[in-house]
């Protein structure tokens, strides 16, 4: 299978999870660029050229290779009813052997965000990783402060499970972040958060 191009498209109540393709340039440089401050406190510092279209051609050449490869699922997240590009869903750092395991990782933009897209997509992801891809855990992190996300992750099932000391460079500075998993057969019970 490696080479070979894979087309990945997963489907939920409102949305269609697809990859990045050339054509949602547009979309996404003017999403990016309007949610910008609602964005930047949770990520790693944009480069210069972030917004630019050979960025963005990068970024769609890299989720190519990723699919074909098996080592990442990059997903856009186009609301069904008017193909709107809200955000993306990311399940990255695939490892096979004996993990089967990846991370996940979103954004969604500011006029979307708190109205259950996040939640949709990463449910679905989960699903696919746990079914279609057979992995056996799925992790993230976010910032502690990030109560959204981490009542995201809870409410997709993924359970708490410590703390990484500066575990990336967020917003130009090292930060610790909450750990988090989702288990295909988990017997944990309920965790209190952290």
């Amino acid at each position: 299978m490696l080479g070979q191009r894979r087309r990945v498209q997963i489907e939920t109540e409102r949305l269609t999870l697809r990859p990045p393709v050339h054509g949602d340039f547009r979309a996404w440089a003017a999403l990016r660029q309007d949610s910008a401050a609602f964005l930047t406190r949770w990520e790693p510092t944009w480069a210069p050229d972030h917004l630019t279209r050979r960025a963005f051609t990068n970024r769609v050449y890299w989720a190519q290779r990723s699919i074909s490869q098996n080592t990442a699922l990059p997903l856009f997240l186009i609301r069904r009813e008017d193909d709107m590009l809200l955000g993306a869903i990311t399940l990255d750092n695939i490892r096979r052997g004996p993990a089967q395991a990846g991370t996940t990782g979103y954004w969604i933009g500011a006029p979307f965000a708190r109205r259950g897209y996040t939640r949709e997509a990463v449910q679905a992801v989960v699903h696919h990783a746990f079914t279609a891809m057979e992995l056996s855990r799925i992790e993230a992190g976010c910032l502690p402060e990030n109560t959204p996300s981490r009542r995201l992750l809870e409410r997709c099932g993924y359970k708490y499970e410590g703390v990484a000391q500066s575990y990336l460079q967020i917003d130009g500075r090292w930060r610790n972040h909450v750990l988090y998993a989702n288990l295909r057969a988990d017997r944990r019970g309920r965790t209190e958060t952290g």
